[in-house]
C-alpha cells in the first residue's frame, strides 16, 4: 500500500470518527441504565425474592432518616444517599477499561476503586490500574481543578487528595486525577471525553456486599458527570426510570437527546441552595385524590431535592401524618403491620389488584401525578406499604419511587427541572 493510500485512509477513519462523535454531541446522545436488582446487573442476587429485593432498598433509604443534620448543615464532603437503584458503564483509560458505577444525583464525583488498593471491596471487574493507562495522570493540589473540590486535601508529594463519606458508612478515598472517559451510546456511538477528572479510590468501604466500581455522581458539584461535560451536552440531562420489577433498561440522556417536550410537560425552578450538589425544587403541597393537603407552615424556597439515590419520599412529618391520616380514611383494607418493622402504613392486599388513591405534588408551577406503582409497594406476600417516610428535619426529598415511569429533564441553563408520565420500559 503507497504512503498515499495509507495516508488517506488514516483520514478517512479520523473522520468518520469526529463525524459520529460530532453527530452525537449535535444531536444528543443515551446511555443505559440497569436496575441494581435487574438479572442484567452485576449486582444482582439470584437468591433473593423481590421482597427481599424491594425492603433492601428501602433499608438502604432509611440510612437518611438515621442522619440528624439537617440538609442545610451537612458538612459538603458528606453526601446524604447512601447508593442508588441504578447502574451504569463506561470506559476509563487508554486502552478502555470498562467500569460500573452507581448513579446518583445526590453525589458530585465520579469516583472507582483503584489500584494499589490498601483497602478495598469484592467488584465484579478488575480493579482499574491507572498505571497501565496511557491517559492517566494526577492532579496537582495547585492546579484548578483541585482548589475547586471543597473535599480535597494535599499530599506531601502536592498531589490533590479526596475523602468522601457517605451515610450508611461508606468511605471512598484516593487521589483525584485527570483519564480520559468514554461513554457508549445507545445509538452505537462511543464518545469520549478527554482529561475528565476522577476519584481513584485506594481506600474504600461498602455499606453492603456490593460487586459495583464505584459511584458515578450526577449533581451539581464541580467534578460531577454533567458539570464536566457541560457546554459539550448544553447543561440538560434527562432520565426515565422503569418498574424495578422490570428487566428492561432505563435510559440516561444528554443534550437534546434530554430535552423534555410534548403536551402533558410541566415544570418548576431548580433552587440554588446549599450544598450546592443537590437539585433543590419548592414543593407547596401534595393532594390525595382531590383533597389538598397543605404544610402547617409556608413552604421554604427549595424544601424538597429530587434524588435517585434515595428510594422512598421523604415527607416532613406534619404534612405526613396529613397524607396518612387521609389515606387512612379512603382506603377500604385491613391494616395490618408492616411485617420487616419499616414503614407505618401498609394493608393486606392479597388480589394484589386493589386501587388505591391517586397521590399528586404540588411543585411550584407544576403538578405531577405520582404513579401507583410509585406510592403503595409490595414488602411481602400479600402486604402493600405507602413508599413515603417521615422526616423531624422539616425537609424533603422525592425519591426514585416516585419518579419511576416519569421522564424528569434537567435544564441547568433555563434552571429548570420538567416531568413527563411516560412508560419508562418503552422510552
Amino acid at each position: 500500500m503507497s504512503r498515499y493510500c495509507f495516508q488517506t485512509l488514516v483520514f478517512f477513519f479520523l473522520s468518520c470518527l469526529f463525524i459520529s462523535f460530532s453527530y452525537a454531541l449535535n444531536n444528543g446522545f443515551s446511555v443505559e441504565l440497569i436496575h441494581r436488582d435487574s438479572s442484567n446487573s452485576p449486582l444482582y442476587e439470584p437468591t433473593q425474592n423481590k421482597y427481599k429485593c424491594v425492603v433492601n432498598a428501602i433499608r438502604r433509604s432509611m440510612n437518611y432518616l438515621s442522619y440528624k443534620n439537617s440538609l442545610t448543615n451537612i458538612p459538603k464532603s458528606t453526601i446524604i444517599p447512601d447508593f442508588g437503584e441504578y447502574i451504569m458503564t463506561y470506559s476509563l483509560g487508554t486502552p478502555p477499561v470498562k467500569i460500573y458505577g452507581i448513579v446518583g444525583t445526590g453525589s458530585d464525583i465520579v469516583w472507582l476503586q483503584c489500584q494499589p488498593c490498601r483497602k478495598c471491596y469484592k467488584q465484579v471487574t478488575p480493579i482499574f490500574d491507572p498505571s497501565k493507562s496511557k491517559s492517566y495522570k494526577n492532579l496537582l493540589c495547585s492546579s484548578k481543578q483541585c482548589k475547586s473540590v471543597d473535599f480535597h486535601s494535599c499530599s506531601k508529594n502536592n498531589s490533590c487528595e479526596y475523602s468522601v463519606d457517605y451515610v450508611g458508612g461508606t468511605v471512598s478515598e484516593g487521589d483525584l486525577g485527570m483519564e480520559t472517559l468514554t461513554l457508549d451510546s445507545t445509538s452505537g456511538h462511543s464518545i469520549s471525553f478527554p482529561n475528565f477528572v476522577i476519584g481513584c479510590g485506594h481506600k474504600n468501604t461498602m455499606s453492603f456486599q456490593g460487586r459495583n466500581s464505584g459511584v458515578v455522581g450526577i449533581g451539581g458539584g464541580p467534578i460531577s458527570l454533567i458539570t464536566q461535560l457541560g457546554l459539550s451536552i448544553g447543561g440538560k440531562f434527562s432520565y426515565c426510570f422503569g418498574p424495578s420489577t422490570s428487566n428492561s433498561t432505563s435510559k440516561l440522556n444528554f443534550g437534546h437527546a434530554a430535552v423534555v417536550s410534548g403536551r402533558g410537560v410541566v415544570s418548576t425552578t431548580l433552587v440554588k441552595k446549599s450544598p450546592p450538589i443537590f437539585y433543590f425544587v419548592t414543593l407547596n403541597a401534595f393532594s390525595v385524590n382531590n383533597k389538598r393537603i397543605r404544610f402547617s407552615k409556608p413552604p421554604v424556597e427549595g424544601n424538597f431535592i429530587i434524588d435517585s439515590g434515595t428510594t422512598l419520599t421523604i415527607l416532613p412529618s406534619d404534612i405526613y401524618k396529613n397524607v396518612e391520616s387521609t389515606l387512612v380514611a379512603l382506603v377500604k383494607l385491613k391494616r395490618v403491620k408492616d411485617p420487616n418493622g419499616i414503614l407505618s402504613l401498609c394493608y393486606s392486599d392479597k388480589s394484589n389488584k386493589y386501587v388505591f388513591p391517586k397521590i399528586m405534588a404540588h411543585f411550584k408551577g407544576a403538578d405531577v401525578w405520582l404513579n401507583s406503582i410509585s406510592t403503595f409497594i409490595p414488602v411481602a406476600d400479600g402486604v402493600v406499604c405507602l413508599a413515603f417516610a417521615p422526616s423531624q428535619d422539616g425537609n424533603g426529598v422525592i425519591g426514585n419511587l416516585a419518579q419511576q415511569n416519569l421522564l424528569v429533564g434537567y435544564d441547568l441553563n433555563r434552571n429548570i427541572v420538567s416531568f413527563k408520565a411516560a412508560d419508562c420500559t418503552k422510552v
